[in-house]
């Protein structure tokens, strides 16, 4: 049996989050099916009840996609209440280029990532620098405060 991988994410402003994680992520915005002009108007073509859809529901893309293929697709779901705890899940985005990279390259592209993400609505929240351990990381937030690493 096949099987594909999606990542619902629970927010509050799903375009600002389809934003800020097709940029951090390479990916892209996932578009209507089937020459449907919009999601709400696929959904509406497949029989979701109206009443079901909250206000601007699939208006713009609520989700995204890696346009090579290989990762899963990422929906981030409009849910009324805020995020209120640390995550118990996060992403790990790998930029470095792993152990056998120069711990100065590994910090120098992690040190890149951080820019263009802060520059994207990330926040940092604490830089791991443990030259000993050849470790140079940063934990950071998404724009709803979601943590992740960039390592």
């Amino acid at each position: 049996m096949e099987m594909t991988v999606q990542l619902t994410i629970d927010c509050s402003d799903p375009q600002a989050m389809v934003t800020f994680w097709a940029e951090a992520l390479g990916y892209v915005p996932e578009p209507p099916p089937g020459g449907h002009a919009t999601w709400r108007a696929y959904w509406a073509a497949m029989g979701v009840p109206e009443a079901e859809l909250p206000t601007g529901a699939g208006d713009v893309p609520e989700s995204i996609i890696d346009p090579a293929g290989r990762g899963p697709r990422v929906w981030f779901q409009q849910v009324p209440e805020p995020k209120v705890a640390k995550n118990r899940w996060h992403f790990d985005l790998k930029v470095g280029g792993g152990r056998d990279v120069p711990l100065d390259i590994r910090t120098q592209r992690v040190k890149a990532a951080v820019e263009r993400l802060g520059k994207a609505g990330a926040t940092v929240l604490r830089i791991k620098d443990e030259p000993d351990m050849g470790l140079y990381a940063a934990a950071m937030q998404d724009p709803e405060g979601n943590e992740f690493d960039v390592v």
